[in-house]
C-alpha cells in the first residue's frame, strides 16, 4: 500500500503479530527510474523476522528486467508484479490494473520477467479491468509462464473498492492455476478470513487496509484457525498503537501540522472501529496540531471508561474510511 507499507509501519504492526510475508510499496519502473531509497529501507533494514517481497509496477519490459536484476542484489523473498492497482492515475498509464486490458502485453511482460527472475516471482491482479471477459485468458498466461504465486483481488479495476467481492472468481483461479493462490479483498476480520478461505479454497490470504485499522488481525486469524480464543484489544491499546505510529513515522523534515495530517491517513481506518456514530473521525479530521489530535484520541480512547471498551473485530456499519489522498490453514500474508 503506497505511503503505508513503509518500514516504520512494518515494524509497528510486528509488535501485534506480524504477517507471514510483507510486500513493499511498489517500485515505479520507467526509462530513468532508480530504486526508491525509502522502499529499499523496508527490505534492507527490516528486522521483523519476516520475508519481504519487492513489488514492481510498470510496463517497459527492458527496464522492468533491469529493475528485477537490481533488486536481486538485495535480500528479497521474491519479486511481485502489480497488475491490480485501480487508481485512475495509474491505470491510465497502462500499468497496474491497466495491464489487464492488454493480454498480449501481459504475456510479453510476464514471460520476460519469468526468464529474468531466478527466484520467486508472484503476480497481484484483479479479475478484470471493466469486465471479467479476459480473466481466463490472463490466468492461462500466468500458468504458462510458471508464475510461483498469484494474489487475486475479487473485483474489477473499475469496481475499485466498492460493492461485494466476487470470491467465486478467486475460487475459479484456485482451480485453474497450478501455483498457490492468495485471496484478497474485504478480509476485514478473523471470522471473515475463515469464511473466505473456506469459500475460495485459497492457499493464503492477502490483507491490506484492514491491517491499518486492526494490526492484531494477523494474530487473530492464526487464533481463529487454531481454535484459540481470539484476542480482543481494548481502546486503550488502540491509543497505544496510535502513539507507536506517531513515534515511528516521525522525521526531522516533518513540521507538526504535516506529521499530524500524515497520521490521519492511518486514523481514517482506525477510526472505523472507535465509535458507531463516526464522531471520532469527524473531530480527528479537523485537528490542526498533534496536541489537538492526541487530545481527541484521549477523549475517545482513554478517558473515563472508554479505555476498557473492546475494539470491535469489524468496522462499525456505515463508517467509511476516507483516505487522504482444504488442507492446512492458509498463510496470512499481508501488506
Amino acid at each position: 500500500m503506497q505511503d503505508v507499507t513503509t518500514l516504520p509501519f512494518m515494524k509497528v504492526i510486528a509488535n501485534y503479530g506480524a504477517p507471514d510475508y510483507y510486500f513493499t510499496e511498489y517500485f515505479r519502473v520507467y526509462a530513468h527510474s532508480t530504486l526508491e531509497k525509502h522502499i529499499l529501507q523496508s527490505i534492507v533494514e527490516n528486522d521483523t523476522g519476516r520475508p519481504v517481497y519487492a513489488q514492481l509496477i510498470g510496463e517497459d519490459i527492458p527496464h522492468m528486467i533491469r529493475t528485477a536484476h537490481e533488486l536481486a542484489q538485495y535480500p528479497i523473498a521474491g519479486i511481485d508484479l502489480n497488475m491490480g492497482c485501480p487508481a485512475p492515475k495509474v491505470y491510465r498509464k497502462n500499468v497496474g490494473g491497466g495491464l489487464l486490458r492488454d493480454p498480449k502485453k501481459v504475456d510479453s511482460l510476464v514471460g520476460a520477467l519469468r526468464t529474468a527472475i531466478p527466484g520467486s516471482f508472484s503476480v497481484k491482479m484483479r479479475i478484470g479491468f471493466d469486465s471479467t471477459d479476459r480473466f481466463d485468458t490472463i490466468l492461462a498466461i500466468l500458468d504458462r509462464h510458471n508464475v510461483d504465486l498469484v494474489s487475486v483481488h475479487g473485483r474489477t479495476v473499475k469496481e475499485m473498492y466498492r460493492g461485494d467481492v466476487h470470491y467465486d472468481f478467486i475460487a475459479h483461479a484456485k482451480q485453474r492455476l497450478r501455483c498457490p493462490v492468495f485471496a484478497n479483498g474485504n478480509i476485514s476480520s478473523a471470522p471473515i478470513a475463515d469464511s473466505v478461505w473456506r469459500t475460495t479454497g485459497a492457499d493464503g490470504l492477502m490483507i491490506g487496509r484492514s491491517a491499518i485499522r486492526n494490526p492484531w488481525i494477523f494474530r487473530q486469524i492464526r487464533e481463529q484457525f487454531t481454535g484459540e480464543k481470539i484476542y480482543r484489544p481494548t481502546l486503550r491499546e488502540v491509543r497505544e498503537y496510535i502513539e507507536r505510529l506517531w513515534t515511528a513515522t516521525d522525521h526531522p523534515a516533518f513540521e507538526d501540522l504535516s506529521h499530524t495530517n500524515f497520521l490521519k491517513k492511518f486514523l481514517n481506518f482506525i477510526g472505523q472501529g472507535v465509535d458507531p456514530e463516526g464522531a471520532f473521525l469527524k473531530e480527528m479530521r479537523r485537528a490542526r496540531s498533534s496536541g489537538e489530535l492526541f487530545g481527541i484520541c484521549d477523549r475517545y480512547l482513554v478517558n473515563g471508561t472508554c479505555g476498557e471498551q473492546v475494539f470491535p473485530l469489524e468496522p462499525y456499519a456505515g463508517i467509511v474510511a476516507r483516505p487522504n489522498h482444504e488442507g492446512a490453514p492458509p498463510q496470512t500474508c499481508g501488506l
